[in-house]
């Protein structure tokens, strides 16, 4: 997913629904974006903090428990989702209100419906990657 947006230093990359963690922490580790993720469930915003002090990323990461509906991520410059399809059609307008132009998504298995096909799109394995641009 980071390959596909060309995430590269610089960049502030934020994973909706974060998980452990492991998107962000990559974008600083190997990339050395910043980055922050956003979760639901306290247990994985713990479970992410401990792994970003364990990779040496924590002074470049943060992790926030909260609603992907009232958060604010429009200072991102690349954002990654691993959310279904429903969410991503919900999230869909705040992404395009809220994205400055020239930010890069990618989401990770679901798309944001036919009104807004991906510029890329490519197969790995069994799974299926989509990048946009927001303009």
């Amino acid at each position: 997913m980071l390959q596909l947006a060309a995430v590269r230093a610089g960049d502030k990359v934020y994973d909706l629904g974060c998980g452990d963690g492991r998107i962000v922490i990559a974008a600083a580790r190997d990339f050395g974006a910043t980055g922050v993720g956003i979760d639901l469930d306290p247990a994985l915003i713990g479970l992410a903090n401990a792994n970003a002090r364990d990779a040496g990323v924590a002074d470049r990461v943060a992790f926030r428990n909260g609603d992907l509906f009232l958060e604010d991520f429009s200072d991102a410059t690349v954002v990654t989702l691993y959310l279904g399809q429903k969410v991503n059609l919900r999230l869909k307008p705040k992404l395009l209100r809220e994205l400055k132009p020239g930010t890069r998504m990618v989401s990770h298995q679901f798309d944001m419906g036919a009104d807004w096909p991906p510029e890329r799109q490519m197969q790995i394995g069994k799974s299926t990657l989509y990048l946009w641009t927001i303009h």
